[in-house]
């Protein structure tokens, strides 16, 4: 499950009992003012107390997402490193894409994967760990101790032809994309009482035409009327 975690720490042994068994958490500064701003929300200490009560439990891997975007938090590279250093957890940065509500987004802002390795492993040795081709996430653990970082480059190192991600919508519809141009509907089928193999059906026809690409590096991208928060993730 992906969460802000605003509700984890006391939702979080109900979960378990549900058969939840790992979680990715949303934190995008440690720094409360920054947070604030960026989630325009007072929820500092909540996500930070799911945070621990995710680590506490038998929930594994903990995973800790942050989007960097230069000029707001990308001066927490060393310190988010450092976090997960700390608490065990395995720290993600993503780079900044063309997903965000307020429509924002600029390459000049985007922090590229490879400033952010340059960066951690000059304090601290990295170590790759070795990764299947369709996962998104290039991930390294420390030399000297606990904890381990992912840096997932849609931007710069786009992984678009090993990808195997879908996407289902909390308004039942599919994509195969996070930058597709159109959704796929599934909840007339969800609803309207197809068989589990007629929307097996469905899906697979819809994935045989999942895209090659995100074109965010061509000249004639144009972001999805969609932005992550109705997507969903």
């Amino acid at each position: 499950m992906t969460t802000n975690g605003y509700l984890l720490a006391a939702r979080c042994n109900d979960l378990l009992a549900a058969g939840l068994d790992r979680i990715n958490i949303s934190l995008d500064s440690l720094d409360r003012e920054k947070f604030e701003r960026v989630t325009r929300t007072q929820t500092f200490d909540d996500v930070m107390a799911g945070i621990d009560a995710a680590h506490s439990s038998r929930l594994r891997p903990v995973k800790v997402n942050a989007v960097l975007v230069r000029g707001l938090n990308d001066d927490e590279v060393e310190a988010f490193a450092a976090f997960a250093r700390e608490r065990d957890l395995i720290m993600r940065f993503i780079e900044f894409m063309p997903l965000d509500a307020d429509r924002a987004w600029t390459r000049d802002l985007m922090v590229p994967a490879a400033e952010v390795y340059r960066r951690i492993s000059a304090r601290w040795p990295l170590v790759p760990i070795p990764n299947e081709r369709s996962e998104t996430a290039r991930k390294y653990k420390f030399t000297d101790g606990r904890g381990e970082i992912g840096l997932i480059a849609p931007v710069t190192q786009p992984f678009c032809g090993h990808c195997s991600r879908i996407r289902l919508t909390a308004d039942g519809k599919l994509r195969t994309c996070l930058f597709s141009k159109e959704d796929h509907d599934l909840k007339f089928l969800l609803r309207g009482g197809a068989s589990d193999g007629e929307i097996a059906g469905e899906i697979r026809a819809v994935v045989e035409e999942k895209e090659k690409g995100h074109r965010i590096n061509e000249p004639g991208f144009v972001p999805p009327s969609r932005t992550m928060v109705f997507i969903g993730g």
